[in-house]
């Protein structure tokens, strides 16, 4: 490569190479042949909440022996209580429940999340986290000396990230299981316009396959590079850099090396292209509007997300998953002043992607579900809680069969039978299970589901029910 030519790709790299890594190579030509194998259209979208969401006061009991502990557990009547009151509450109904049964509210701020559980497009999964094998108190507190499994590094905020984002237990993997699921279905989707997973907040280990590769751009669209117009010199300058970079990726005096980076410059114009002029004539939503409305953070990256579910014929697009994020969990201080702005925009975000998707029509098709480094302590070290281990996610969609919760609530009761320490809860629901349903649902066949969520055969119960 002549030394013009190396200064050229290097001076626009910064124009686009982060955001290019959306194809794996051969697959440029199969995009104008359309999808094959599947016939319909299905979404994931992973919210991960970064930091640790203290959920134990997102969906909290309200019956009075089960309340009572939670209020105990969590300081109740001290000054460094964090515990919701429980007229404040918000009550709902479970689908199936008895008179007798525990009953449960959601967190105040969360009136969108509590109105998507009563409509039954909401489900609660309330202890759940990476484990191996089931497990119990006492034999984690015995793991040391019998060897029974158990994830490394537990409330480590980095280790456990990976933990969800991978399910690599104690072994060592370089993909995600977003990442898995678009190997496994890459015959089927290899026609696709764009990666089948596409990240808004980032580069991921959850989307990061073998084979597969994700595509990662902005929350309102792919960056382009500076300086590329549509017409006089700009224009030229664009023709100019096409030139260098089809004769760098085709030039076989040039390594290997040489060529890829070209290559990868060469998508990166080409997915911006496609994605922003997809996103240009997508729809308007009244639900996440683009004026008119102050958007959140989160709430931009869906809006976003719902414009490219709703061009995903333009760009031949039959499966995606989606990554998007909110940052602001790992509440040591101030929890109790800080979290229910957090839970507000959790829940208001959801409802309004949910609205947005009904109106397109595409509610049955789209599943959202979220994710988080760990629950957190029930205990209060004086202003907020520490990492702990099982926690509550969510998951939205109209195909959830809502209103009910997947798995037993434990009873927040410091030393229980599920306390390891300090108000950490063990998980009674394993994150490779949660994966594998999602996984089903998304068109991984069975025989599949292990290379998706590797500890699945641990379990019992591979598929928990909550789509249908």
């Amino acid at each position: 490569m002549n030394r013009q030519r190396r200064k050229f790709l290097k001076a626009a790299a910064a124009g686009g190479v982060a955001y290019a890594f959306g194809r794996t190579p051969g697959t440029v030509h199969a995009q104008m042949s359309g999808v094959g194998g599947l016939g319909d259209y299905k979404a994931l979208v992973c919210l991960f909440l970064f930091g640790g969401n203290d959920s134990w006061n997102m969906v909290v009991p309200t019956s009075t022996a089960e309340y009572n502990a939670y209020a105990r557990a969590r300081g109740g009547g001290t000054s460094s209580s964090l515990a919701i009151d429980r007229a404040a509450l918000l009550p709902v109904t479970r689908v199936g429940q008895l008179p007798g049964d525990p009953s449960f509210g959601f967190h105040p701020s969360m009136t969108g999340a509590r109105d998507l559980f009563n409509a039954g497009k909401l489900a609660v999964l309330p202890n759940i986290g990476p484990l191996l094998r089931p497990t119990t108190k006492a034999q984690y507190q015995t793991a040391t000396t019998t060897g029974h499994a158990l994830p490394p590094q537990l409330f480590s905020h980095n280790d456990q990230q990976d933990q969800w984002h991978s399910l690599r237990g104690r072994t060592v993997l370089k993909s995600g299981w977003g990442g898995r699921v678009a190997d496994v279905l890459n015959a089927q989707t290899s026609g696709q316009g764009l990666s089948l997973n596409v990240s808004l907040a980032g580069q991921t280990y959850f989307q990061a396959g073998e084979v597969a590769r994700p595509y990662v751009m902005g929350a309102t669209g792919a960056a382009t590079f500076s300086g590329f117009a549509t017409s006089g010199v700009g224009l030229a300058r664009r023709t100019a850099f096409q030139t260098i970079s089809n004769s760098s990726a085709s030039a076989t005096a040039n390594t290997a090396y040489e060529r890829s980076y070209a290559r990868i410059q060469q998508r990166a114009v080409q997915f911006a292209d496609q994605v922003n002029g997809a996103l240009g004539s997508a729809y308007n939503f009244a639900a996440l509007p683009n004026t008119g409305a102050t958007l959140s953070a989160l709430q931009t990256q869906l809006r976003t997300v719902a414009k490219l579910i709703a061009a995903r014929s333009s760009l031949s697009m039959s499966r995606q998953i989606f990554f998007v994020s909110a940052g602001g969990f790992d509440q040591h201080d101030d929890l109790v002043a800080d979290q229910p702005g957090l839970l507000a925009n959790i829940s208001s975000s959801i409802k309004a992607f949910y609205d947005a998707l009904t109106e397109i029509g595409m509610d049955n098709s789209v599943t959202l579900f979220t994710h988080s480094d760990f629950g957190r302590t029930l205990t209060s070290n004086g202003d907020g809680s520490d990492h702990a281990w099982g926690g509550v996610q969510l998951v939205a969609g109209g195909a959830v069969r809502g209103g009910r919760f997947y798995g037993d609530y434990p009873l927040l009761e410091i030393n229980g039978p599920l306390d390891v320490g300090g108000g950490r809860i063990i998980p009674t629901v394993s994150a490779d299970q949660y994966a594998a349903t999602l996984a089903s649902w998304f068109g991984v066949g069975e025989s599949d589901l292990a290379k998706v969520a590797p500890s699945i055969n641990n379990f019992a119960t591979r598929n928990l029910g909550f789509l249908i």
